[in-house]
């Protein structure tokens, strides 16, 4: 069986700056990556993305991205532990304009191995999927970081 929890969130603002506060660096510090994002999600890039809550850096390796559409990277699986599980998922974000002032997220993350033996991977990061959905919105919206003082 195929595992994969889409999660998604219309946020009220333009596509261009939905998808800007995802790619950009600096933004996604801000309410997400809250120790810091080393680079651009530009593809054929290895970016380092590091939470203030989970120790250690984690390499997100950029497969895809088109500008205001999509971005699509690999990274480590997680084993429920909090450790690799040795190999990838892929993760892939689509912004889709609804309107001129509203845009729709999804975030859909496939590539779980033996789900049905062990679905805390998959389901944890379905969870993480839809807090970081929350978490932009309200960056977007409303200029807060609702990852402080989350975990």
């Amino acid at each position: 069986m195929k595992y994969e929890f889409p999660v998604q969130a219309k946020i009220l603002k333009p596509v261009e700056e939905v998808f800007d506060a995802v790619y950009n660096p600096k933004k996604i510090s801000s309410y997400f990556t809250t120790a810091g994002a080393s680079a651009p999600l530009d593809p054929g890039t290895q970016v380092m993305w590091e939470f203030a809550d989970f120790p250690g850096a984690f390499p997100v390796y950029v497969k895809e991205m088109t500008k205001n559409e999509k971005i699509v990277f690999e990274w480590e699986a997680s084993d429920g532990e909090g450790k690799g599980a040795g190999y990838n998922t892929r993760v892939e974000m689509t912004f889709t304009a609804i309107d001129k002032t509203t845009t729709l997220v999804r975030i859909v993350e496939t590539g779980w191995k033996d789900p049905e033996e062990n679905p805390h991977p998959c389901v944890g990061n379905a969870q993480g999927w839809m807090q970081m959905v929350c978490c932009l919105k309200g960056f977007v919206e409303y200029g807060i970081n609702l990852r402080k003082g989350f975990m």
